[in-house]
C-alpha cells in the first residue's frame, strides 16, 4: 500500500513542474509587456481625450450683440460650421487637423443690441471688436479644451492602471495630444474659407436669392458705413412731424402702421417699434410676406411681433406658409385674417391670404408674375373677400390684400384696401362701381427693404412704412410716407399727406384692376401684369 501511495504521489508530484514549465514557456516577455502597456495607455489616452473634449470644449462668448456657443469635436478632417438660426448653416473648410469648429450665433443680447442702436458710434466699435471677440472665444475654448482632456485622460488612466507612474504618463500624453491637435488646427487655418462657404438648411437658396456673392458683399459693406447716420435719422423721425402740416389729432383719432414685406429683416422691427413708440400707434396692419420660405425655422422671426405691445393685424403673402401664419396667431397681440374680419382699435378689418405660396421662384417661376391662370388665383382671392366684406355684420373699414391685383373685386365695397408685394409704394383710386362708395389702394413699399434682394440691384431697395390717421367716423384724413434709404444711403424721408374730403378720399388718379380672362393690364407699379414681378 505505502508503495503504491509514494508512487502515485511520485507521478502526481511530476507533473506540477511540467506545467509550471508550460507556463513558464508561454510567459510574455518584457518587451512584449512593455508594448502591451504602451498599447493601453494609447487606448486611454485617445478615449480621454475624446471624452474630455465633447464634456468642456465648448464656451460661451459675445461677438457684437450676438450670444454666441463655440464648440469643438475631434474630427479626421477639420473645419468650421457656423449655425445662423433660422436660416441654416455655413460650412467652411477653414483649416485641416482633427479637431472640428461649430459657431451657434444665438438670439440678440438685448441689451447689447439697444446699446448699439441708441450710441450709433458704437456699431463701429463692435464691427472693430468683433474680431477681437471671436479671437478671445477661440483662445478660452482651446484652454478649456486642454484642460479637461487632460483631467478626464487622468481620471480614465487611475481608474484603468491605478498606478501613479502609468497614470502620469497619460496625463502627459493627452497633453501633447490636444496641445499638437489645436496646433495643427491653427498653423492650417485658411481665413479665405469664408469666401467659399457651403450652405445647409434655407442658406441652401442663398445664390438664388442675392445673386453675386461678391458684389452682394461690396453693398453691405457701404451699408455698414452708413448705418450709424441711418440710425440717427431715425430717431429724427418725431421732430420732423414739427415741420409737417398740421392735423388736428381728436382724442377719437386712430393711428394705424401699414407695413408690408418683411422679408426677415430685423433692422424692419427696430424701424417698426421707433414708429409705433413715436407716432403713438394704436394697431399695426401687415400685409404679408413676413418671411422668405415659409419654414419653420424662420417662425422665430416673428417673434417680434409680441414686443410691440399693439394689436398686430396680420394676412399672409406668397411668402408665407401656414406655419409662418401659425406662429404669427400664436403671439398674444395679433390677428391673423384669412377670409374673415375683426374689429381692432375701433376699426373694422376684413383680409385674406394670398392665394399662392411661391418662396422659390426657380421652381416657380410664374408664381409671382400675373399669367391668365395667376390672375385668375389672385382675383379669385378678392372675389371671396368681397364676398365677406358685403356679408359682414358691421361696414368694413379696411380690406387688406397681399398683392394689388386682387383688389379690384373690393372697389365700392369698402372706403380702403391695403397691399404690398411688389416692393413699391403707390396710392391709387380703384375704377368706381355705379352706385357705390369710391374706394382707395393703398400699395406699401417693403418694409424690410426686400430683404436680401434688396441688394442685388444697382439701386438699393429703400425701407418704406405708412401711419394712417382714421377720424371719429372712421375715415380717413391724412398719412404720413415713412422712407429710410437702403444700402450705401442714409437719408430718411418723412411727407404727410391731408385728404381734404375723407368721404371722397385722396385726390389721386385711378388705377386699373386685372380681369379674369383678360389681356395683361397695367399693374400699380406701372408694369405689365402678365409679366413676372421681379420682387416676388
Amino acid at each position: 500500500m505505502d508503495g503504491q501511495e509514494n508512487e502515485q504521489h511520485d507521478a502526481g508530484g511530476g507533473a506540477a513542474p511540467e506545467e509550471e514549465r508550460a507556463r513558464r514557456r508561454w510567459r510574455p516577455g518584457p518587451h512584449l509587456r512593455r508594448l502591451g502597456v504602451v498599447l493601453a495607455l494609447l487606448v486611454v489616452t485617445l478615449a480621454g481625450v475624446v471624452a474630455g473634449t465633447y464634456a468642456g470644449g465648448h464656451v460661451s462668448t459675445d461677438i457684437g450683440p450676438f450670444r454666441a456657443q463655440l464648440n469643438l469635436s475631434p474630427s479626421l478632417s477639420g473645419g468650421t460650421t457656423v449655425d445662423i438660426p433660422p436660416l441654416g448653416a455655413l460650412l467652411l473648410d477653414s483649416h485641416d487637423g482633427p479637431a472640428y469648429l461649430t459657431v451657434e450665433l444665438g438670439a440678440l443680447d438685448q441689451r447689447r443690441t439697444e446699446a448699439l442702436i441708441d450710441d450709433p458710434a458704437s456699431i463701429s466699435r463692435a464691427s472693430q471688436s468683433a474680431v477681437e471677440d471671436v479671437r478671445a472665444g477661440a483662445m478660452r475654448l482651446g484652454l478649456k479644451t486642454l484642460a479637461s482632456a487632460v483631467l478626464a485622460t487622468l481620471l480614465l488612466a487611475g481608474l484603468v492602471f491605478r498606478d501613479v507612474r502609468r497614470t502620469a504618463w497619460a496625463g502627459g500624453l493627452a497633453l501633447a495630444v490636444t496641445a499638437g491637435s489645436l496646433g495643427l488646427a491653427a498653423a492650417t487655418i485658411r481665413p479665405q474659407a469664408i469666401e467659399e462657404p457651403r450652405y445647409e438648411g434655407l442658406l441652401v437658396n442663398a445664390p438664388a436669392i442675392v445673386g453675386d456673392a461678391r458684389r452682394i458683399a461690396n453693398d453691405y459693406t457701404k451699408y455698414a458705413e452708413q448705418l450709424q447716420r441711418l440710425v440717427g435719422n431715425v430717431s429724427k423721425l418725431y421732430t420732423t412731424v414739427s415741420s409737417l402740416p398740421v392735423v388736428q389729432p381728436s382724442p377719437g383719432t386712430t393711428r394705424v402702421l401699414h407695413v408690408s414685406d418683411m422679408h426677415l429683416n430685423p433692422t424692419g422691427w427696430q424701424l417698426i417699434r421707433t414708429v409705433v413708440e413715436q407716432f403713438g400707434i394704436d394697431v399695426v396692419i401687415d400685409t404679408g410676406d413676413i418671411t422668405d420660405w415659409g419654414s419653420e425655422p424662420e417662425a422665430s422671426f416673428v417673434g417680434s411681433i409680441g414686443l410691440l405691445k399693439k394689436p398686430y393685424v396680420y394676412i399672409r403673402g406668397n411668402h408665407d406658409s401656414a406655419r409662418t401664419a401659425a406662429a404669427v396667431a400664436a403671439q398674444p397681440n395679433a390677428v391673423v385674417l384669412d377670409n374673415s374680419t375683426a374689429t381692432v382699435a375701433g376699426l373694422t378689418i376684413a383680409g385674406i391670404g394670398d392665394p399662392r405660396f411661391t418662396p422659390d421662384k426657380e421652381t416657380s417661376p410664374a408664381g409671382s408674375g400675373l399669367t391668365k391662370v395667376v390672375a385668375d388665383q389672385v382675383i379669385g382671392a378678392g372675389e371671396q373677400l368681397a364676398v365677406t366684406v358685403n356679408n359682414s355684420p358691421k361696414p368694413v373699414n379696411i380690406a387688406l390684400v397681399h398683392d394689388p391685383a386682387s383688389a379690384g373685386p373690393l372697389s365700392g365695397t369698402c372706403p380702403l384696401v391695403l397691399a404690398g408685394h411688389t416692393h413699391a409704394r403707390q396710392v391709387s383710386k380703384l375704377p368706381q362701381v355705379p352706385g357705390k362708395q369710391p374706394t382707395q389702394l393703398f400699395v406699401e413699399g417693403s418694409t424690410g427693404g426686400a430683404g436680401l434682394r434688396g441688394l442685388e440691384g444697382e439701386k438699393p431697395t429703400p425701407l418704406s412704412m405708412t401711419v394712417l390717421y382714421f377720424d371719429k367716423q372712421k375715415l380717413l384724413q391724412a398719412y404720413d410716407d415713412i422712407t429710410v434709404g437702403g444700402t450705401g444711403q442714409s437719408q430718411v424721408n418723412l411727407e404727410r399727406h391731408i385728404i381734404q374730403d375723407p368721404t371722397k378720399g385722396d385726390q389721386v388718379p385711378v388705377t386699373p384692376t386685372p380681369t379674369r380672362g383678360g389681356p395683361a393690364s397695367p399693374a400699380p407699379n406701372g408694369s405689365p401684369t402678365a409679366t413676372p414681378s421681379p420682387t416676388g
